[in-house]
């Protein structure tokens, strides 16, 4: 682990409630930068949900079908150990939708 992701890592763990944490990733990140990790959290919880298909998805959020299987691949190469965190995190998550389909 790189002496910069875990100086990342601390900083998350300092922050206390979601304003604050807000606050971190608005400077800490461009706006571009919110929305794919905005959009990988819905790829992995769609996919592993199994609710829709990667197409659909795609369709659904008005990203292309490779910025999909990205994500779809990093399912693919997570350890049981985090496959499970994941599947017991992300139900918690509400699903996004583009602003046109709404």
């Amino acid at each position: 682990m790189s002496r910069g992701w875990q100086r990342f890592l601390e900083l998350c763990r300092q922050v206390q409630g979601e304003d604050e944490l807000n606050h971190l990733f608005q400077a800490l990140l461009t706006g571009e930068e919110r929305t794919a990790i905005g959009h990988r959290i819905e790829i992995l919880s769609s996919l592993m949900a199994g609710e829709e298909s990667q197409r659909e998805l795609a369709a659904r959020l008005g990203i292309s079908i490779a910025t999909v299987t990205r994500g779809s691949n990093n399912i693919k190469r997570l350890s049981e150990q985090n496959r499970v965190f994941l599947k017991d995190l992300l139900p918690f998550t509400t699903p996004i939708h583009r602003k046109d389909n709404q």
